[in-house]
């Protein structure tokens, strides 16, 4: 008889672990709304191309929405130093990021 609610509890935990956990509805009205996608020019063309050949030789290439303006300024700076990027490069890539937000 032990045996059998030792197995009962641990099917238990294992079922618990397996089961999708719902969004709780605050989190669900917090989440941002899916955004059209912006049409890009060849300037914001020409930064998405800087970004994603320049900045993924070092490290995987987030989404820009992932970090809002505030957030992004410091990388930026920081990356165009170990990326080697000139100013011109770096405002172009700055101004696609921004338009993805």
């Amino acid at each position: 008889m032990k045996k059998y609610v030792i197995l009962t509890g641990f099917a238990l935990v294992l079922a618990s672990c397996g089961t999708q956990k719902a969004v709780p509805v605050a989190a669900a009205e917090k989440a941002p709304e899916a955004k059209t996608a912006v049409e890009l020019t060849p300037e914001l063309a020409e930064g998405k191309n800087l970004y994603e050949n320049s900045c993924a030789k070092c490290h995987k290439l987030y989404e820009p929405v992932k970090f809002s303006k505030e957030e992004w300024a410091p990388i930026l700076v920081r990356m165009q130093k170990k990326a080697k990027l000139d100013d011109v490069k770096m405002a172009s890539i700055t101004n696609y990021i921004h338009s993805q937000l």
